[in-house]
């Protein structure tokens, strides 16, 4: 389980036009520029999240791309969902089988319930976490840091 380079550069893209005029918003090849990635990539990424109703395209000369709803109110544990999928699904055990047609654990098997509580886990610090959150300067995200910590040191 890792983090898809389609999910960083995703998020990068979505946080840039967050960031942007929202009435004029930013086109692939200025994405593109202040990314350092190919047109093309911002263009498979822009319509990955266009499609999925996370940003809107603007007509004219200086169209581009603004985003669809208030950042406040886009969860990063969505957009990650629609770029790369959760970390684990019931479906990773299927195609997890070594060399037989259906896995030897699939009837009681520890590890299923590790990649669970995992993304259940990851699920919990994502679902109240949205996109103006990580628009703001990483303080923001401290007193998320600061509740995880208490939370490990009472456990």
């Amino acid at each position: 389980m890792k983090i898809t380079a389609q999910d960083e550069y995703g998020l990068r893209i979505l946080l840039q036009i967050a960031r942007a005029d929202q009435d004029e918003g930013l086109s692939i090849s200025q994405l593109s520029e202040r990314e350092g990635l190919s047109p093309s990539y911002v263009g498979k990424l822009t319509r990955q999240l266009r499609m999925a109703g996370f940003i809107e395209s603007t007509r004219g000369q200086k169209g581009g791309y603004v985003l669809s709803r208030p950042a406040d109110q886009i969860l990063v544990k969505d957009v990650l969902r629609t770029l790369g999928g959760p970390l684990f699904d019931d479906s990773f055990c299927a195609g997890h089988t070594g060399g037989f047609r259906f896995c030897t654990n699939s009837v009681d098997c520890s590890l299923r319930s590790l990649w669970t509580l995992i993304q259940l886990a990851v699920d919990h610090v994502l679902e109240d976490l949205t996109l103006q959150d990580l628009v703001r300067p990483d303080r923001a995200i401290e007193p998320l840091l600061d509740s995880l910590h208490a939370l490990r040191e009472q456990g």
